[in-house]
């Protein structure tokens, strides 16, 4: 295996992970906490480029890595607009969208940006890989049951493929031949159908649908919601926070803590139980939807993501869809890992860049 050398970016809210890997074999990494102080001098998410840039720089100093040996810097996608699943290599149509935040602000907006902007006098690549904003859904999957709300696809692309790539190899096929089911469960919770190398359905995990999780609310009853909305006389942004960072678990528990959650349900504390099982029951509800559209052709269920820790919660829902095809836990998300995979596959030619347009 050539030994490529690869920088890693994944801009977090209140953090910027780093990673270098020769390869696929990660050979240091280092989290930059932020303190929110600092960044709440910049105007909006793009503002914060140079910062973040210079801690990142002084960091490869350190660690005497010259930005001039590196094969490429590849940075965790943002909300662009919708695009098939792949690694883009990052360029002047990519930045501008990522600056004016297509779909939305977002620190992963970042990504692109850093991973051009340190890649500008060298001979590295820039790149990122399967953004949030993947979108490969078949036309029946994309009608909602109104023209004006089509349905949109935004869930953890990178884990989700990263993780049915990792099953086909232990299969010994390729990501394009296998058909399975792939769970990510976090704080927030998309399950989706991949078949032939494409995501052809998945719940939109930002926006509203799906299960509840610790933060979001998922699929709420819709002439319920469009009241709600109307008699609450809130403003647009509490409505967004509402259902995106206060729903789910968090609104019937007051903790978002899945592990404190899941010790006092198995203690047998009811209201905690209740909510602990009842996400689960939706979850298995959400993979049983998605195994009648593939129906015969489902070889797996995949479940992954930091719940995924939790043999009670997998058990739940092993109990309810393992009958479908079966079961395997993949905890935990390795989207450093995945990143670097996905430059990895162009820089060896196994794969072609793709063009953002």
């Amino acid at each position: 295996m050539t030994m490529y050398k690869i920088l890693v970016i994944n801009p977090g809210s209140t953090s910027t992970k780093i990673a270098f890997f020769q390869g696929t074999s990660e050979k240091f990494s280092k989290t930059i906490n932020h303190e929110q102080a600092e960044l709440a001098k910049f105007p909006h998410i793009s503002a914060q480029l140079n910062f973040r840039q210079r801690l990142i720089e002084e960091f490869l100093t350190e660690q005497e890595i010259d930005l001039a040996e590196l094969d490429a810097v590849v940075g965790r996608g943002g909300l662009l607009k919708p695009i098939p699943g792949g690694t883009y290599e990052v360029n002047g149509k990519m930045i501008e969208d990522l600056k004016k935040g297509l779909q939305g602000e977002h620190a992963s907006n970042l990504g692109g940006q850093l991973a051009y902007a340190l890649t500008k006098n060298t001979e590295a690549k820039a790149f990122i890989v399967d953004p949030v904003v993947v979108d490969e859904l078949s036309p029946l999957a994309r009608l909602s049951g109104h023209p004006d709300l089509p349905r949109r696809s935004i869930f953890h692309a990178l884990n989700q493929k990263a993780i049915a790539r990792r099953y086909a190899e232990e299969k010994g096929v390729k990501y394009q031949q296998v058909e399975v089911i792939v769970t990510h469960l976090g704080g927030g919770i998309s399950c989706g159908l991949h078949r032939a190398g494409e995501v052809i359905d998945v719940n939109n995990a930002l926006s509203g649908e799906g299960p509840f999780s610790p933060n979001r609310t998922g699929g709420l009853p819709t002439l319920d919601l469009a009241e709600l909305c109307l008699a609450e006389e809130e403003n647009p942004s509490e409505i967004k926070a509402k259902l995106l960072q206060e729903g789910g678990v968090v609104a019937y528990l007051g903790t978002n803590n899945m592990i404190e959650v899941e010790k006092k349900a198995q203690a047998g504390v009811e209201e905690y139980d209740l909510v602990f099982r009842a996400m689960a029951y939706q979850v298995s509800k959400e993979i049983g939807s998605l195994a009648a559209i593939s129906g015969e052709n489902l070889e797996a269920i995949l479940l992954t993501g930091g719940i995924a820790h939790s043999q009670y919660f997998v058990e739940l829902i092993k109990e309810r869809v393992e009958f479908l095809a079966p079961v395997h836990t993949y905890p935990g998300e390795e989207e450093m890992q995945a990143l670097a995979a996905g430059a990895f596959r162009v820089l060896s030619g196994e794969e072609a860049a793709k063009v953002y347009q």
